[in-house]
């Protein structure tokens, strides 16, 4: 058979194998249960075979059915994504980053506010996520990525190398007077730690930090907290949970605003660096290579104090 079945048929029978039942597909659809019903037999008509089978009041795909059914799946897949490409193509005035959540949260989205004073009718979407973007699913303008993640990245730039310092709030410190802490003080309070496998290659440990500044680690109690976003181990920080070893460029602007504290100034850098990334059609607009432009500079400011902090400027 060469004639395709119909496509209203394949979309509505898409929809009742995700919901496996009349009503929900129904409601989904926004069409009564009788025109579900009817549909699908119009598509199991024109295929000649049998798709579903009705079990008490509810209806199950046949081992045909689901097979079928995954097919149809890809199939609609590809024409979302297909559409998702054109509906983009059509904004030319926008701008989509992908970032690393915490990274995203921590240290680019409040820096984004200057570009945008500056570019005021282009439109930003942001999007945090762990995962690299697919090269078939919905087109990003920029990746930011952690160094190790990338593989086959196309066209990428390394941004920084961030390096992890002690920071705690200000709430937890001694307040008589202004007593100067050692690194090996830290050990007597509450530690919170980030561990990001198996994602990523975690950040150095406490026992990594402790070592680093001459401490005996052998008796060092393990971390109350342990977080696999940096981000929220940076909040209980915030919070007054303990100290946590977090990175210099997220804390910069909570250490400004006095929501945190460095006793201890002493930095250990990450094994890897954050790597930018960008389609081989990216720069067919401009605002992106403004954008470019814009985001190195800030990356080279943050490598400037990332250094200045750990003493290597």
């Amino acid at each position: 058979m060469n004639r395709l079945a119909p496509l209203r048929a394949i979309q509505i029978f898409e929809t009742l194998g995700r919901c496996d039942g009349l009503v929900e597909s129904a409601r989904r659809l926004d069409i009564s249960a009788g025109a579900v019903s009817q549909q699908i037999k119009l598509l199991e008509n024109a295929l000649g075979v049998k798709l579903v089978t009705k079990e008490g009041k509810r209806m199950r795909l046949t081992a045909t059915g689901r097979r079928y059914h995954e097919s149809c799946l890809a199939a609609l897949e590809t024409l979302r994504i297909a559409q998702d490409d054109i509906e983009r193509s059509k904004n030319v005035r926008s701008l989509n980053i992908s970032a690393l959540p915490s990274l995203l949260s921590k240290w680019l989205a409040p820096r984004i506010n200057a570009w945008q004073k500056e570019h005021p009718d282009i439109s930003v979407y942001l999007d945090g996520s762990h995962a690299e973007p697919s090269p078939d699913a919905y087109e990003m303008d920029f990746r930011i990525s952690y160094g190790d993640r990338i593989d086959d990245a196309g066209t990428s730039i390394e941004l920084f190398r961030d390096s992890v310092v002690p920071v705690c709030s200000p709430r937890i410190l001694p307040r008589k007077g202004k007593v100067a802490l050692k690194p090996a003080d830290l050990a007597a309070f509450e530690l919170i730690a980030v561990d990001w496998l198996p994602k990523f290659a975690s950040p150095p440990s406490w026992r990594d930090w402790f070592a680093a500044n001459g401490v005996e680690t052998a008796t060092l109690r393990e971390p109350h907290q342990v977080h696999s976003l940096s981000s929220v181990a940076i909040q209980a920080a915030i919070d007054g949970h303990g100290f946590v070893l977090a990175q210099c460029s997220m804390v910069a602007d909570d250490l400004a605003a006095g929501r945190l504290s460095m006793p201890v100034v002493s930095t250990i850098p990450l094994p890897s660096p954050y790597l930018l990334t960008w389609s081989e059609s990216t720069f067919d607009r401009p605002q992106c290579r403004a954008f470019q432009r814009w985001l190195l500079a800030r990356a080279r400011e943050q490598q400037r104090d990332i250094d200045l902090l750990a003493g290597r400027a």
